[in-house]
C-alpha cells in the first residue's frame, strides 16, 4: 500500500497562504472553515537576525486514524489502495465524533450542510496522477507531494 504526504520546505515557505486559498477554492470550502492551515512560529532571533518558521497542517491520513472508528455512521474510511482517509458524505450525519477523536481536529463541520469536510489530498487529482491543489498553488514551491 503506497501512502502520500505533503512536505513543507520551511526554508522556502513565505507564509503567503496560497496553499490555503487553492484548497479552499478547489474544494468549495465555506467561509470560516479550512481544510489545511499554515501556522507561524516567531519571529525569533537567529544570530541577530529575525527568523520566522512556518508549519503546514492538513490531514495526515494516519495509518491507524482515530477518526474512522469514532464515526458511528461509518462515514469515514481508509481507502485500501493507498491509505487515504476519506468521507462518504451521504453517510455523515454531522455528529462531530470524528473531530473530537482526531488529535489535530482535522475534520471540520460544515454547519451549512451539517456534514463533515476534511482534506482528501484532492483525491480526484491524485487519481488522475496530479498533485493536490495546495501543492500546485504554492507560490514559493515550498510544498511537494510525495509517495511514501
Amino acid at each position: 500500500m503506497s501512502r502520500y504526504k505533503v512536505k513543507l520546505d520551511q526554508e522556502r515557505c513565505i507564509g503567503c497562504r496560497a496553499c490555503e486559498i487553492h484548497c479552499k477554492v478547489k474544494n468549495a470550502v465555506p467561509d470560516g472553515m479550512s481544510l489545511n492551515r499554515i501556522t507561524q512560529k516567531g519571529p525569533t532571533d537567529l544570530n541577530g537576525l529575525p527568523r520566522i518558521k512556518f508549519k503546514y497542517f492538513l490531514c495526515f491520513h494516519c495509518k491507524k486514524p482515530k477518526c474512522v472508528p469514532a464515526c458511528p455512521q461509518g462515514a469515514l474510511y481508509v481507502r485500501e489502495s493507498d491509505g487515504l482517509v476519506l468521507v462518504r458524505g451521504e453517510l455523515c450525519d454531522g455528529c462531530g465524533e470524528c473531530v473530537d477523536a482526531c488529535p489535530w481536529s482535522v475534520p471540520a463541520l460544515d454547519a451549512g450542510v451539517g456534514k463533515i469536510m476534511k482534506c482528501d489530498l484532492c483525491v480526484d487529482r491524485v487519481d488522475a496522477g496530479l498533485d493536490p491543489a495546495c501543492v500546485v498553488g504554492c507560490t514559493s514551491k515550498a510544498l511537494t507531494f510525495v509517495r511514501m
